[in-house]
């Protein structure tokens, strides 16, 4: 057993509840009652951008039912993907570390997709010991077939879904991986396209639910949805609207989803789940087409996926739980990300998260205890076009477009859009963050430093 092994063995066992690893029980101690832990959703839409919801702004796509869950809980407008793109962002959001430390830093390592290591503790890891049912469907994108990142091998009991990313971009696949499992899909053999992937992952999201409403589940939805390639059983309600037809599929997709996010909302209602619930939705990353003029995705924000720019990594974050999280409210000075969902789904779980983490417990913002987080800096790298670097620190927000080149900096509260670059007249702040910048990451064989890159368009 090696030493990141054992210091993981170690940990799982001092979160004091039953777990397996490496095929031995661990007993389980005293903790909080079942009553008092909430469950835990966790929706993600790929792709999504921060203006593609009705109650971000959007005035073309419709999704009532997330504007109801927000209307229902509190919307934050400065939340943070894990990264510009799917599998680092997603790596953040499981081990609670931004992409200078987590282990997976971009779509592909030098060796190629890269998986998590049987050391990392993930944040259904530490649930499954505090006793809580756990499930994913959708998009995991974090381990190839029989690697240590395959998602039963990382924490969760039940999986339907795409392992690699790549696959996920067909809507109608030949199979999906039910556990360890390839499971054909007779419906689209052939070039046939009756089994639409995403009404499955809805499926499984609620059976899921209904199965484990006895007992505190975490349920883990990536939907795939408004990722291209665009496919989708039918264009309504947009078939009769004079757009283009990648429009009307971009905008079909949203609302399906949308639909989707309803009918788990009704069945927490109807199983009397609701208020013993937490239910988060977000995007995995900025839009990856703005859309402009029609849809206007990005908002009010510069950039898209694959930018450091704020239209690549704010994400439009909701979260509902009746009676504890503030409904109807809009919190504009919290400044968090995906490294934090770790830590506070422990707390909500009365659970330890792991030491040496970058997210904090946000749970007394969310429950609005709080307005605002403790002052720190926010970390990203992003390795597709060379190397660049992006932190967040109080308003100020800096880019380094490539090794060895200066810091941009903006003044987000003045300058939401990133127009203007203040970094010649800010000295003192650029130094600041120069500095923590220097002890911000390590070294990883996988991702190193490179010149800038073309766009690869992917």
């Amino acid at each position: 057993m090696t030493e990141n092994q054992i210091t993981r063995r170690r940990f799982l066992k001092a979160l004091g509840a039953a777990t397996v690893l490496g095929g031995q029980a661990l007993s389980a101690a005293p903790g909080p009652s079942p009553a008092d832990k909430p469950n835990i959703i966790f929706i993600m839409a790929d792709d999504l951008g921060y203006g593609d919801l009705g109650c971000y702004g959007q005035k073309v796509i419709r999704t009532p039912h997330i504007d109801r869950m927000a209307t229902g809980g509190t919307r934050f407008t400065q939340c943070y993907a894990g990264s510009t793109v799917c599998a680092p962002s997603r790596s953040v959001l499981m081990t609670g570390l931004h992409t200078g430390h987590t282990t997976v830093r971009g779509n592909a390592g030098k060796s190629g997709r890269v998986p998590l290591r049987a050391s990392d503790v993930t944040v259904a890891e530490v649930l499954k010991a505090a006793g809580f049912a756990t499930g994913i469907t959708g998009k995991w994108g974090l381990g190839e077939p029989n690697t240590t990142g395959v998602p039963n091998r990382q924490g969760f009991d039940e999986w339907l879904g795409y392992l690699n990313q790549r696959n996920a971009h067909s809507y109608y696949p030949p199979y999906l991986w039910r556990n360890q499992t390839k499971t054909q899909l007779a419906g689209n053999v052939g070039g046939k396209k009756t089994e639409y992937s995403h009404d499955m992952f809805t499926a499984f999201a609620l059976e899921f639910i209904r199965s484990h409403k006895g007992e505190p589940f975490f349920l883990y939805l990536p939907y795939t949805i408004p990722h291209a390639k665009y496919e989708i059983p039918s264009t309504a309600p947009y078939t009769d609207r004079p757009w283009k037809r990648n429009e009307k599929v971009h905008a079909a997709m949203v609302t399906r989803m949308d639909g989707d996010v309803g009918k788990i909302m009704a069945l927490l209602k109807e199983l009397g789940l609701d208020e013993q619930t937490v239910v988060f939705f977000c995007s995995d990353n900025g839009a990856a087409n703005r859309w402009e003029g029609r849809f206007d995705s990005s908002g009010p924000l510069r950039g898209r996926k694959r930018d450091m720019y704020e239209g690549g990594i704010r994400t439009p974050m909701i979260v509902r739980w009746p009676g504890k999280v503030p409904a109807g409210v809009t919190n504009t000075n919290a400044v968090w990300y995906f490294a934090d969902f770790l830590p506070t789904a422990a707390a909500l779980a009365g659970a330890k998260a792991p030491a040496d983490i970058d997210g904090i417990n946000v749970l007394p913002v969310l429950l609005g205890k709080e307005t605002a987080l403790p002052d720190r800096f926010l970390y990203w790298e992003f390795f597709e076009r060379g190397y660049q670097q992006a932190v967040r620190w109080r308003n100020w927000k800096a880019i380094r477009p490539a090794p060895g080149k200066p810091l941009e900096l903006y003044d987000l509260l003045a300058d939401p859009g990133e127009k203007s670059n203040v970094a010649g007249k800010n000295p003192a702040v650029v130094a600041k963050i120069e500095a923590y910048l220097k002890t911000a990451r390590t070294e990883s064989s996988e991702w190193t430093p490179r010149p800038t890159a073309k766009r690869d368009g992917k």
